[in-house]
């Protein structure tokens, strides 16, 4: 673990008591011209997100109808209803993309392999760099304004599913998350700049409310005209 490392979690609560607990929840609204390449009406439902610390698990709902429910795993999506009722399901998701690119559309248990795993990342972020196998490095630091930011760079084994194995993120003077970059292999490989906002505090930890993806151009700077996806987050706790 990096001395950087070290720094990053304690700023974010501490990774002893992170590690105390089972989940992480919020409420979530979302939108962005991603969906609409993906053949997705974006609305502004609220809904709950939970996602497990301790394994990559990850729930959403209302997902479709109101008392619909999807879960997500690596191995398997599955949308529910109320009644307990599988609605769809498909096992080992990721294969579903194959030569997918930006403009494929999805639907409803590709965007939920998409929607878990990344908010399953977002939520348990920066904490997952400590689990079993993850790499962490230290690379060049990034000028942002008036401000230095240090450069974590992480590299994920091939049992956690995320947007692609290598990905940055970007921590300010006082330790906490700036900007987080990444591609995104299951459709085209687009790479993205997803920029954090509004922290909270939750039960001790430290929360960023407000994420926003921009395109990320060649020399690095997101392209702020557009974004293709953007999460706002609320009732944040853990448990």
């Amino acid at each position: 673990m990096t001395d950087l490392l070290h720094k990053v979690l304690a700023a974010h609560g501490g990774l002893d008591r992170w590690n105390s607990f089972k989940t992480v929840n919020a409420t979530m609204v979302s939108g962005g011209e991603l969906w609409g390449m993906k053949g997705i009406e974006a609305d502004s439902t609220r809904r709950r997100v939970v996602a497990a610390i301790h394994r990559e698990w990850a729930s959403v709902a209302p997902y479709g109808k109101p008392d619909w429910r999807m879960t997500f795993t690596p191995e398997r999506c599955m949308i529910e209803a109320g009644d307990g009722r599988i609605v769809a399901e498909r096992d080992h998701p990721r294969a579903a993309f194959a030569n997918h690119a930006l403009d494929t559309p999805w639907d409803p248990l590709h965007r939920s392999y998409f929607s878990g795993y990344a908010m399953w990342t977002y939520l348990n972020t920066p904490f997952l760099m400590a689990l079993p196998k993850v790499g962490v490095e230290e690379i060049a630091p990034w000028r942002e304004g008036d401000e230095t930011w240090r450069v974590l760079r992480v590299t994920f084994p091939a049992k956690i599913e995320s947007h692609c194995p290598v990905q940055d993120f970007y921590f300010g003077p006082d330790f906490l998350l700036r900007r987080h970059d990444y591609q995104v292999d299951i459709s085209g490989g687009f790479p993205a700049a997803q920029y954090v906002h509004d922290r909270v505090q939750a039960d001790g930890f430290t929360f960023p409310t407000k994420r926003r993806a921009h395109p990320r151009c060649a020399d690095g700077r997101p392209d702020r005209d557009r974004t293709y996806v953007w999460i706002d987050l609320d009732d944040v706790s853990v448990g």
